[in-house]
């Protein structure tokens, strides 16, 4: 089997000419990426005041 030269790259701009890429620089990505971390946080919240309200 032979090895390629290519580098993959972890973000990629839009005008970028290459598919050796993790995430896209977009509006879809932005937006995904916006979601996934306000449900973390949400997440975090939640664990934090049930620890809280369940030690008392």
């Amino acid at each position: 089997m032979k090895e390629g030269t290519e580098q993959t790259k972890f973000v990629k701009e839009e005008e970028e000419k290459t598919n050796q890429f993790i995430l896209q620089k977009n509006t879809k990505t932005k937006l995904g990426v916006a979601i996934i971390m306000a449900f973390l946080v949400i997440l975090i919240i939640g664990i934090i005041i049930s620890n809280v309200f369940l030690n008392n």
